[in-house]
């Protein structure tokens, strides 16, 4: 397993592709969610890719909170072929040790699905939100404090 962090600049033409792809295979078609898939946040973002034996697996998008003090991630994914490998719980661990290693300061927040509170309580964020709808989906706000230690650190 390989984890490779790279700015949308330094993307190259097939990542981008590749991502792309994948993003939408996900989030509009399986989830049946029409929306603008790619945003103007991906012209700042930083793209976190998970590959096994050199196939790409898994992928989040790091960027900055819409409030400019917290920093987010989200477009969090694994390729339909690499599921109940656990590979979700490896790329967030990887986006969070690249949060708290670029953005020391600065704390996370995240809009989650809601079935996935549990998964990010996990990684020691807690509701900061009641449950919304979000493109027809439930979610929930979620704050990792960067100053309280996560579960895999104690």
């Amino acid at each position: 397993m390989k984890v490779t962090v790279k700015k949308t600049s330094e993307l190259t033409v097939p990542e981008l592709l590749m991502i792309t792809k994948e993003r939408i295979r996900v989030f509009v078609v399986e989830q049946d969610c029409p929306y603008q898939e790619i945003d103007d946040q991906d012209d700042q973002a930083l793209h976190v890719m998970l590959t096994v034996n050199g196939e790409f697996a898994a992928y989040t998008r790091i960027v900055e909170h819409a409030d400019h003090v917290h920093m987010s991630f989200g477009r969090v994914l694994v390729i339909k072929r690499f599921r109940e490998q656990h590979l979700g719980y490896q790329v967030v661990a990887a986006t969070i040790a690249e949060i708290k290693a670029r953005y020391p300061e600065r704390d996370v927040k995240i809009a989650a699905q809601n079935y996935l509170k549990a998964f990010y309580e996990s990684f020691g964020f807690k509701a900061v939100s009641d449950v919304y709808l979000e493109d027809n989906i439930p979610h929930i706000d979620m704050e990792l404090r960067l100053s309280e230690p996560t579960s895999d650190e104690m």
